[in-house]
């Protein structure tokens, strides 16, 4: 997991203790058996211990670490003395480590820190960081878990933690578990196969464990239950141990591909289940799952499928198969995330641009870092969405049918049409499926079902609008290279002309017609082809979804554009002032052009537009954060077509080399008249050491310089949602199918819920929106870390949650909001542990506190009301 650069400069370090080496050892009243006196090895020990605090001194922490590292396995005395020095020393050697790619020596280092500081809860959270960070979720949430046990209050631990359990335990596991119908379904299906004959069991991809327990509980013989992740694996050994069955269901921590027989499981099975399908269907590796199941862990399939014998003797898979549907949609919430929608932002033409889109895409060549589909629940969307077509069968799979699992990758591209029956612009193809789990019971994940599935959405890259009409048919691909189903809108057929859509090696470009009945235009738009479809390619960049939709966000752009303006306006009068009144200097690199420069710093998160948009104000050098090569020359492309000077336009991150990040200074002489934060988390947080970042970057502004924005003010309302519960923990008193789970998963329950819109949550507000924090990036006297706020409720309900949203301040007059319609940004919730019963004049307190970048919010009803704050 990648980690800006800028970060670096911030990591949270201990204070600097040198060990008292003059400190008299304490003993016990018990008498001890005194070490044999060794003046060879102490002299080593006193000797390393001096040399480790000059490395240190001179920071050269990598000779330090080593130094510490021997005086602490050799005198074990020193431990208390060094500790804190020592924690430093390895912090710091991290960071150079990571900055020169050395991965496996960084966690070799923490390794062996940890042999002399088994417990050190400092040591164990920041290793989860950098394991977080490289992807390594299992592991972090290990560390961060072991951290916490060491140390309860602990509050950098439990914050990576929740963070953590976001990844790990993702919500669609409470979801998924809250889903009566959809669990009742599968333990039938089991249930029936069970007694039918199959009397062992593999459950691939177990999670919890409740698949196992259901065929344990219908009478199987014998279940085994495999789990990739660790984190899944050691929660779902809790489960089925509290469930009284940890003698009769064996749980591998294993990928079920990596499996065999007798190593893994004794002999092969009658019967696998399995749930390990996404949105997309094949997106978590089902195809390939299976198709190692069949040769290797399961018993043959039926010879002929009305064949009634002893299923004991055959296998089986339960789901026994799909049918995946799809439909083209019009979606204004779609079409902002994924294609630019925009000409202008901000003053800034971006007609030269390029061709521009998200890394959802069927058509490019293979590459880790495009996924062919993303996923959303289209019942809440903003907005909401139009169907362009009727409902298409795109694919039907039989799992039990290993030919015709091995034979899918294979498959020749399907061509179909769609007849289109209402007129609009043609932004994705949306895709469900029905899982078949035998001949009685299935499962839709339709978008109009209440199912804890989301929706694939395949977007349709079109670099010009284009809309559909009736009578239109569309041409959509289909094909399921590298068991990824893959759909793409190709072509329109139009009273009889082809429209092509997608671009294509000897095709035209996107949008002419063919056949053209003028040869002549045909021969010039192919001559054009040739000349710049290499050009096109070349120009082609790709942004994160949330990058586009900040791109296409023309608001935010406008109040970035006035409140420069107006910054820069300022100090231009106050420059030229100064220089007028010091005319009479004789140093010409007073009156040099280069001096009456400003230097605006943009440390955004990704790909940014406002350092052109401050370098457009004229007199202006601007420094962008933008890393990526595709996107510098998008910015240079658009600093040429804007009239901006390449001397006006700095990538600062190639040129930190061992610098790593810090904010610099662009010269001696000069401090930043701007510098740009990146203060919200797309999924709706305070980013991490916000407050640390601004306090940097206030000690390098000139006089009437501005942080941008300059303050940020949290508002919250009081809501009631089942939905938030939903998605928070497993709900109610009951066990699950009769299975104790709850108490197990809520573990990882996490009081804030990211990544939400609050537009189409479903929820009753219960009071107004109140102002709840204040965090002025400015003036650090004027922030606090916690406070209480009382709302009066309006209407009376369950008060389950607080969402919260950040209006920022770019300065007094200008703001924006992340709860505006067009915003990039989503909202966050607090979700409170148990619901309050409140009525309307109620008034309730909360208590709001920030540590680091996390909100955290107590309730409590006051009775009889009190007066406001």
């Amino acid at each position: 997991m990648s980690v800006h650069p800028f970060i670096y400069s911030f990591f949270s370090l201990p204070s600097l203790k040198m060990p008292n080496t003059s400190g008299r050892q304490k003993h016990g009243r018990r008498a001890r058996r005194r070490r044999r006196v060794d003046p060879a090895r102490d002299e080593l020990v006193s000797s390393s211990l001096e040399s480790a605090q000059q490395c240190l001194f001179s920071q050269d922490y990598g000779t330090a670490f080593v130094h510490y590292l021997l005086v602490l396995n050799l005198a074990p005395v020193f431990k208390e003395f060094a500790r804190d020095s020592f924690r430093f020393t390895l912090f710091k050697w991290a960071e150079e480590l990571d900055s020169l790619g050395r991965i496996q020596d960084l966690f070799d280092c923490y390794e062996q820190a940890l042999e002399v500081f088994p417990a050190d809860e400092v040591i164990l959270n920041s290793m989860g960081e950098h394991l977080f960070r490289m992807g390594f979720r299992d592991e972090a949430a290990g560390h961060f878990h072991k951290a916490l046990k060491l140390r309860p209050d602990y509050l950098e631990a439990r914050e990576n933690f929740y963070r953590v359990a976001n990844w790990l335990v993702e919500r669609w596991h409470f979801l998924m578990l809250n889903d009566h119908g959809r669990n009742r379904k599968y333990q039938q299906a089991i249930q029936k196969a069970v007694r039918k004959g199959c009397n062992s069991v593999l459950d691939i991809g177990t999670g919890t464990g409740i698949l196992g327990m259901c065929a344990k509980k219908a009478g199987a013989a014998e279940v085994y239950a495999c789990e990739l992740s660790k984190t899944m694996y050691e929660l779902a050994c809790e489960v089925v141990a509290a469930n009284g069955m940890d003698g009769s269901i064996k749980i591998i921590h294993k990928k079920s591909l990596e499996m065999e027989v007798p190593k893994d499981i004794p002999h092969r099975v009658s019967l696998v289940v399995t749930e390990t399908v996404d949105a997309g269907l094949f997106g978590e590796g089902i195809i390939e799952s299976l198709i190692h199941a069949w040769h290797n862990l399961l018993l043959p399939p039926k010879r002929d499928q009305g064949d009634s014998g002893d299923e004991s003797t055959t296998g089986r898979v339960i789901p026994a198969g799909a049918t995946v549907f799809g439909m083209a949609v019009e979606c204004l919430e779609i079409r902002r995330h994924h294609r630019l929608c925009v000409t202008e932002v901000g003053g800034l033409s971006i007609a030269e641009a390029g061709e521009l889109h998200s890394t959802v895409s069927c058509n490019s060549e293979p590459d880790d870092s495009i996924e062919p589909y993303t996923t959303e629940r289209l019942s809440r969307l903003p907005g909401g969405y139009k169907c362009l077509t009727e409902p298409f069968t795109t694919l039907s799979i039989d799992f039990n049918n290993v030919q015709e699992l091995e034979g899918l990758s294979s498959r020749e591209v399907q061509e179909i049409r769609l007849p289109v029956t209402q007129e609009g612009e043609l932004d994705a193809l949306a895709v469900w499926f029905q899982l078949h789990l035998d001949e009685e019971n299935s499962l839709s994940t339709g978008p109009q079902e209440d199912t804890c599935w989301e929706q694939a959405i395949y977007p349709v890259h079109i670099p010009k609008r284009f809309e559909l009409k009736p009578r239109d048919e569309l041409i959509v691909e289909i094909s399921c290279r590298d068991a990824f189903l893959r759909l793409s809108c190709v072509a329109v057929l139009r009273d009889g002309q082809t429209i092509h859509l997608e671009k294509r090696m000897g095709s035209p470009p996107p949008g002419d017609l063919t056949p053209n009945p003028n040869p002549e235009v045909e021969l010039c738009s192919a001559l054009a082809g040739l000349q710049t479809n290499h050009s096109q390619a070349e120009a082609l960049c790709m942004l994160e979804s949330s990058e586009m939709a900040l791109l296409n966000n023309r608001d935010y752009h406008q109040s970035f554009s006035s409140a420069l303006t107006k910054l820069i306006s300022q100090l231009k009068t106050k420059h030229q002032n100064h220089e007028r009144g010091s005319a009479f200097h004789s140093d010409p690199a007073v009156s040099s052009p280069a001096s009456s420069l400003l230097y605006v710093l943009d440390v955004s998160e990704g790909f940014s537009l406002l350092s052109l948009m401050a370098a457009k104000q004229g007199h202006v050098k601007a420094y962008s954060s933008v890393e990526k090569t595709k996107q510098q020359e998008v910015l240079r492309r658009l600093a040429c077509s804007n009239g901006i000077s390449e001397q006006h336009l700095e990538f600062w991150l190639n040129h930190i080399e061992d610098e790593r990040g810090m904010l610099k200074r662009p010269s001696r002489e000069k401090l930043w008249s701007a510098i740009i934060l990146d203060c919200v988390e797309t999924c709706g947080l305070i980013r991490q050491k916000l407050m640390e970042k601004a306090s940097l970057a206030r000690c390098l502004l000139e006089e009437g310089g501005h942080i941008f924005p300059q303050k940020i003010v949290v508002y919250g309302m009081l809501v009631e949602s089942y939905t938030l519960l939903l998605e928070s923990a497993v709900q109610g008193q009951e066990p699950t199918l009769g299975f104790n789970i709850a108490p197990f998963i809520n573990q990882f329950t996490v009081p804030v819920h990211v990544f939400l819109d609050f537009s189409t949550l479903e929820c009753r507000h219960l009071s107004k929106a109140a102002e709840l924090f204040v965090l002025d990036l400015m003036d650090t006297n004027a922030n606090y870390t916690n406070r209480d706020v009382k709302v009066q409720v309006m209407s009376a309900g369950r008060l389950t949650a607080v969402p919260f949203w950040y209006h920022i301040y770019l300065d007094q007059e200008i703001s924006v909001s992340t709860l505006s319609q067009n915003s990039h940004w989503k909202q966050a919730a607090v979700v409170l542990p148990k619901p309050i019963e409140v009525q309307a004049g109620d008034w309730v307190r909360l208590a709001v506190k920030l540590h680091k970048s996390t909100i955290s919010i107590a309730a409590h009803v006051e009775n009889p009301p009190t007066q406001m704050d």
